[in-house]
């Protein structure tokens, strides 16, 4: 290829932000999949259109206000034709969709309960869209997309939408456009959003951050089980489900979640807070997948009955964790991209290395580097 058609082929096509948000709204599962890609590409043009598509988007999602933030630092890799001549059923709901966060400790089994509670809920009537956050690799940023295999029924059905997301190199593992995605698949009639985590360091805090609801998957296996859950997950748990209760495993499955039971009333015990509930299940069978559901919904009603108004002060107190979110990710991508900063930052490192000069030193120089650049910025222009 020569080098003309390589810059060619570097330049994004335009994109029908119109026809786009039409296609989406009207139930064009075509549309629906290159609207995510989309808000998954972080080109500074397609992070222009996707915030005009997310600005067309949100009356039908429910949500009031989008943050005005972009994060310009690469391209998304998804095939935007994915899913091509299927439909979905455009949105029909007058209330919010419920947006469940799921994570668990390792060998939980969450694809297989997102599968089997998902076709319960769709049987039910609801539209399901699974948002599943696979891990990446640190060095090529790319991601192990193996949840579509693992939903496999779910992701047959016409009512259902799977979408792993690429990490790249984001905290905890929670994809950058996973809230973009959420509100794109809200505009597009699902009524059920629900977010799986990978399970590795800060993730859970992060998607808990953009759910209504977060539910903690856990094993049935007695011994160091409590031992295993990180503090963290247990304080920002709604509800509990001890997963795979079956056969052998069902009466361990119970000291499991009489423990824990325990644990959380020791953990958030205090006076006034809500009860978090812990049960059994199992994704294999079936069982008590209707009960770890009703739980969910009962804590959206504890939210919805708050006399100071529960979920929209939830979901607005998201949105400026998401305002801000989205700044810091704008502010270091302008950072690293000032050229004075890399010029200095260069020669700073070296010095560091050569033990010439002190990383307070050396953070100051950078700065101000920064500072005498500032005009440059994109936003300045």
């Amino acid at each position: 290829m020569t080098p003309a058609r390589r810059a060619a082929a570097r330049v994004p096509r335009p994109v029908d932000v119109d026809d786009l948000a039409g296609g989406v709204t009207s139930g064009s599962r075509a549309h629906l999949a290159r609207a995510i890609t989309l808000v998954e590409s972080t080109h500074p043009s397609h992070r222009a259109a996707a915030r005009d598509l997310l600005r067309r988007l949100a009356p039908a999602t429910g949500e009031t206000a989008y943050p005005e933030a972009a994060d310009p630092t690469g391209t998304s890799a998804h095939d935007p034709d994915e899913g091509v001549g299927e439909r979905v059923t455009p949105p029909t709901a007058s209330t919010p969709s419920v947006r469940l966060g799921i994570s668990g400790v390792p060998g939980a089994g969450k694809s297989t309960f997102i599968n089997a509670l998902g076709l319960r809920l769709i049987d039910e009537g609801h539209r399901v869209a699974v948002l599943a956050v696979d891990p990446s690799s640190a060095r090529s940023g790319g991601s192990i997309l193996g949840d579509r295999t693992r939903m496999g029924e779910l992701t047959a059905s016409p009512d259902a939408f799977v979408r792993p997301s690429p990490t790249g190199l984001h905290l905890g593992g929670v994809a950058r456009a996973t809230r973009e995605s959420m509100m794109v698949v809200e505009a597009a009639g699902f009524d059920v959003v629900v977010v799986e985590t990978v399970g590795v360091g800060q993730s859970e805090v992060a998607v808990a951050e953009m759910v209504d609801t977060f539910l903690l998957l856990t094993l049935a296996r007695a011994g160091d089980q409590l031992q295993g859950i990180k503090r963290g997950i247990l304080e920002i748990a709604d509800v509990i489900a001890v997963n795979k209760a079956d056969g052998p495993h069902a009466a361990e499955a119970r000291g499991t979640a009489r423990e824990l039971s325990i644990a959380m009333r020791l953990l958030r015990g205090g006076e006034g807070e809500r009860r978090v509930p812990v049960l059994t299940c199992s994704a294999l069978s079936t069982d008590g997948l209707d009960e770890v559901w009703r739980e969910v919904l009962a804590h959206r009603a504890h939210l919805e009955s708050s006399v100071e108004g529960g979920l929209a002060r939830r979901r607005g107190e998201q949105q400026l964790q998401w305002l801000w979110a989205l700044l810091q990710t704008e502010l270091w991508s302008a950072f690293r991209a000032a050229p004075a900063v890399r010029e200095v930052a260069a020669e700073v490192e070296r010095e560091i290395r050569g033990q010439r000069l002190s990383a307070v030193e050396g953070a100051q120089r950078i700065l101000e580097a920064f500072g005498r650049s500032a005009a440059d910025l994109p936003w300045s222009r």
